[in-house]
């Protein structure tokens, strides 16, 4: 299992945002430098943000700021944002069981169930952790690198 890297991008560009959108204009191109992604894909996350409501981006001249406070930003909520399907191709079945075997017809109706309680606990997490706790540990690790 692992996270959409589009929603790891965005929590790098939030950080990003966060730390240097008050004194700086956050242009995609300056995200994608921080991030090492093509400057397409920053803007196609960064659009996905702003539709969402979580960053404004200001016409013309360009430059991103935090729409939100923070703590109103969670990690799925940004997850839902940039990838409406990241749970749902975190956790799922195998798309061609055999329908002559017993276990194959039925491992669709096994596993949904399990997956179904897997996917309300992840989902319940990813909205217990906010950009502000995110923020915060980055701050940790700055300490830590001095």
């Amino acid at each position: 299992m692992h996270i959409s890297n589009k929603c790891s991008i965005a929590v790098h560009c939030l950080i990003f945002i966060n730390e240097y959108g008050e004194e700086n204009k956050v242009t995609s191109e300056l995200l994608s430098l921080s991030t090492g992604c093509n400057p397409v894909t920053i803007r196609n996350i960064i659009s996905a943000m702003k539709k969402d409501g979580i960053i404004d981006v200001k016409f013309g001249t360009g430059g991103a700021t935090l729409a939100v406070p923070m703590q109103d930003i969670s990690l799925y909520r940004i997850c839902e944002a940039v990838d409406p399907k990241a749970i749902d191709k975190m956790i799922s079945v195998h798309s061609s069981p055999s329908p002559f075997c017993p276990v194959g017809r039925n491992i669709g109706d096994v596993l949904d169930r399990t997956y179904d309680t897997l996917k309300e606990n992840l989902i319940s997490s990813m909205k217990s952790i906010t950009m502000e706790k995110i923020v915060n540990d980055y701050h940790t690790i700055l300490e830590h690198d001095k």
